[in-house]
C-alpha cells in the first residue's frame, strides 16, 4: 500500500517451535488509529516489534514509513515513537530528567527539550512532578510519563503496546482522548490492547488470535460480520471478538 505508515507482508516470527506470528499481512494508513486487539500471548507485541525494527522477521517483510525494517531503521529513528508494555522510564531519574534523557537521545537541544517538557507535563497533568523521582510516582503517573517520553520528539508515527494496561477506567478514557488528539493532528497510531471494548475507539481494528489476523475492519464492519456469522445481532465487542476468532471464521479484510 503506497500510503501505508506501517506495513507487514506475510510476517512470520518463530521462537524455536513457537510460531508467535503466523503469516500476518497488515497495512496502517497515514493519520489513522489502528487497533491490534487480542489476548496476552496472541502475538501483538512481536508484530509491533517487527514493524518498528526491534525484531527481525523469520520471513516476510516489515516497513515503517516506507523503509524496510530492521535494515533501514536508522533512516526513520527520529520519526516514530515506540511505547513498550514495560513502562519506558528510568526509576532513579526525576520526571524532568527522564524527558531530558529521551529528548537528547533524539538529538534535541536542551532548550527544545525544556520547551517540549513544559508542554507535555501540562498535557499529562504532571507539571507539579518535574523534580520527583520516577520510582515515587503512582502507576498511572508512570504510565503518563512513559507516554510523554514517547512523544518528546514529536514523532509522525506511534506504536503503543498495551498503553492502557493496568490503568483505571477514567485514566484509560483520558489516554484515548490523547490518542484522538494526536490522530487529529495528523499522527498515525498503531495501538495494541487486550481490552476488547477499546476497539470502538479505533478507526480500524485487527483481531489477533494465536499469531494470526482473524478479522480486520472498522468496528461497524466487525459487528456486521459477527451478526452475519452467528445469525444473531450483536453490538458487544467481546461477543464480536469471540465469534470472529472462533475456529478461524474470518471477517472483513
Amino acid at each position: 500500500m503506497a500510503d501505508a505508515t506501517f506495513e507487514g507482508r506475510s510476517l512470520v516470527k518463530t521462537f524455536g517451535r513457537l510460531r508467535a506470528v503466523d503469516g500476518i499481512t497488515v497495512a496502517v494508513r497515514g493519520g489513522e488509529i489502528y487497533g491490534l486487539v487480542g489476548p496476552s500471548g496472541a502475538g501483538k507485541t512481536t508484530l509491533i516489534r517487527m514493524l518498528c525494527g526491534l525484531t527481525t522477521p523469520t520471513s516476510g517483510e516489515a516497513r515503517l514509513l516506507g523503509h524496510l525494517m530492521p535494515k533501514e531503521r536508522r533512516a526513520v529513528e527520529g520519526r516514530f515513537g515506540y511505547m513498550p508494555q514495560e513502562r519506558a522510564v528510568y526509576r532513579d531519574l526525576s520526571v524532568g530528567e527522564n524527558l531530558l534523557f529521551f529528548g537528547r537521545i533524539y538529538g534535541m537541544t536542551r532548550r527544545a527539550v525544556a520547551s517540549r517538557t513544559r508542554e507535555l507535563l501540562t498535557l499529562m497533568r504532571l507539571d507539579d512532578r518535574t523534580r520527583q523521582r520516577a520510582d515515587r510516582l503512582s502507576g498511572g503517573e508512570k504510565q503518563r510519563l512513559s507516554l510523554a517520553c514517547t512523544l518528546i520528539h514529536e514523532p509522525d508515527a506511534l506504536l503503543l503496546d498495551e498503553p492502557t494496561i493496568g490503568l483505571d477506567p477514567a485514566l484509560r478514557i483520558e489516554f484515548w482522548e490523547h490518542f484522538r488528539g494526536l490522530s487529529d493532528a495528523g499522527r498515525t497510531l498503531l495501538v495494541s490492547t487486550h481490552y476488547v471494548h477499546e476497539a470502538e475507539r479505533c478507526g480500524r481494528v485487527g483481531l489477533v488470535q494465536r499469531g494470526r489476523l482473524a478479522a480486520e475492519g472498522t468496528p461497524a464492519d466487525l459487528r456486521a460480520w459477527a451478526t452475519s456469522a452467528s445469525g444473531t445481532a450483536t453490538s458487544d465487542m467481546e461477543d464480536v471478538f469471540l465469534i470472529l476468532t472462533r475456529g478461524g471464521t474470518g471477517g472483513p479484510r
